[in-house]
């Protein structure tokens, strides 16, 4: 089985080595990228061209939905993992029409993530 590629994106570092660490702990994805902001994020995943992205709604440089329309352009391949804190309408709205493929709120358990990325880069579940 190939390994999933992920780009990780948030403003946090301690949730970003999180995420990484989560996601590294499988043996069928690789994390291949983290970022700090919409900027970096776009950069790297033009870059790494990652099957998936997990990007934080309020990042500095134009947020989530910045992000995902320019990684939309640039690597249309790649699914976008919206993972915020924030589980408002309008977020959410803003983020699906930015072409956001699903949707989490920060704080859900470590498997519904993993399961997540899994899904959105089309490989099985365990």
């Amino acid at each position: 089985m190939t390994e999933l590629r992920v780009l990780i994106s948030d403003d946090d570092v301690m949730i970003r080595d999180v995420l990484k660490e989560v996601l590294d702990d499988e043996p069928d994805i690789a994390v291949v990228a983290v970022a700090g902001d919409a900027d970096e994020a776009i950069r790297l995943a033009e870059r790494h061209r990652p099957a998936v992205a997990v990007l934080d709604v309020r990042m500095p440089g134009g947020g989530g939905a910045r992000a995902a329309r320019e990684i939309a352009r640039c690597s249309p391949e790649t699914a976008i993992l919206a993972f915020s804190a924030y589980a408002d309408r309008a977020s959410i709205a803003g983020l699906e029409a930015a072409g956001v493929t699903e949707y989490l709120v920060k704080g859900v358990p470590n498997r519904v993530i993993v399961e997540a990325v899994r899904r959105l880069g089309g490989q099985r579940p365990d």
